[in-house]
């Protein structure tokens, strides 16, 4: 596992003769468990030029076919800690013994480049995402009703039915929530969802880089 090197050193560089004039975006997409964030990420990345990918931080151990940089950061504990000792995360959570975060050098390096960064998190990170960078785009992904939600947590099959009970209780409340962030998406249909994202990332790239007047 790697123990520190310097993650402004990974993944890609900052200028070259294609740089932006502007700093990029930064795009925090949320929603509770369930709701597709994943499949939508995946689907924007396809659609969106200039569009990258966050690469967090993760203490725990590399999955076949994760490559170092690309799915993760892989660090000890000890690194880790020390990295949060510093205040190098905008955001990090802890789930089932693991520990993952967002690295403020690694994120801001892609900006300063002139990259939009896509950032999918959970509803307690965004809102850590959101008091630490305000400018922040924060896009809100809800299901098209609280019973498809269900099924669909109930769908994957890898959970007991206490867990799912307690992700549909932490559902109703993140749902609560939505009309806080700027956007909110239905995932209805899931084409239809990532055409309406990727609109809007354009947009707001549209509207921070036009120049006035």
């Amino acid at each position: 596992m790697n123990t520190g090197e310097p993650l402004t050193k990974l993944g890609h560089k900052a200028g070259g003769p294609n740089q932006r004039l502007k700093m990029g975006n930064l795009i925090v997409l949320t929603g509770p468990s369930g709701v597709g964030k994943g499949t939508l990420v995946d689907l924007v990345m396809s659609r969106v030029v200039g569009l990258v990918r966050s690469v967090s931080v993760t203490t725990r151990l590399p999955r076949p076919g994760e490559v170092e940089g690309q799915s993760y950061f892989f660090r000890d504990r000890a690194t880790f800690d020390d990295m949060l000792a510093r205040n190098e995360f905008m955001e990090w959570a802890e789930f089932a013994g693991n520990c993952y975060g967002t690295p403020k050098s690694w994120v801001n390096a892609q900006l300063k480049a002139g990259h939009d960064v896509l950032l999918e998190l959970e509803v307690q990170g965004a809102r850590q995402i959101h008091s630490q960078s305000p400018s922040a785009v924060l896009i809100f992904i809800s299901p098209p009703n609280f019973n498809e939600l269900e099924g669909r947590l109930r769908a994957r099959a890898t959970e007991t039915a206490e867990i799912i009970l307690v992700r549909l209780q932490k559902a109703k409340q993140e749902l609560q929530e939505k009309n806080v962030f700027q956007y909110e998406v239905v995932n209805d249909k899931l084409e239809d969802a990532a055409d309406n994202l990727a609109h809007i990332v354009y947009a707001e790239r549209l509207r921070i880089r036009t120049p006035k007047g």
